[in-house]
């Protein structure tokens, strides 16, 4: 049976553990940059950058803790980055979709998508999501073919810590429903 869950926005004093926690739990992710695990103030860092950037959210994909008993809380099981108007009006680009990695290929990342597509093209007025994707990170590249993204040819080579990356770009038209 999927995952059951919901985003919530990410709160510095509340989520930034949990957060940190969801990075360590994606090391595939780290490797593909050569690092064992996400440098320990990841989280704290990426939390003050959306802050300070207009536009710019984080999600967390949460799960109840317990299915039977929802008041038992919930836990992060991924996060979703994204920022709003940004290249240009309309346009939302997702930085990343991440889900720890005992979860992934279960449809979280999918649902968590699912969730914020509508809410992106009716309350948020975006009609074209962008991502871009490292061009050695195959896994990501079909996840968003299987949304609906298409790769639209451009391309940038960005700083990723000391190395630099291709990223290539996809879009998806989003329509309000």
């Amino acid at each position: 049976m999927p995952e059951i869950i919901t985003l919530m926005p990410v709160d510095a004093t509340l989520h930034t553990a949990a957060l940190q926690a969801v990075y360590a739990a994606a090391p595939g992710y780290w490797r593909l940059y050569h690092l064992p695990s996400p440098p320990a103030d990841h989280a704290e860092r990426e939390v003050a950058a959306a802050q300070a950037t207009p536009g710019r959210t984080l999600l967390a994909i949460v799960r109840p803790v317990a299915r039977t008993n929802p008041a038992a809380g919930a836990e992060m099981i991924g996060v979703l980055d994204f920022r709003l108007h940004w290249p240009e009006a309309g346009v939302a680009y997702v930085a990343m979709l991440m889900v720890a990695e005992p979860l992934q290929r279960q449809g979280v990342g999918t649902q968590a998508w699912s969730l914020l597509k509508p809410w992106l093209a009716s309350a948020a007025g975006i009609h074209t999501a962008r991502v871009g994707v490292e061009q050695f990170n195959g896994v990501a590249l079909k996840f968003w073919q299987a949304q609906g993204f298409t790769l639209t040819g451009a391309s940038d080579r960005v700083r990723v810590g000391e190395k630099f990356v291709r990223l290539l770009y996809m879009t998806a038209a989003l329509h309000a429903d």
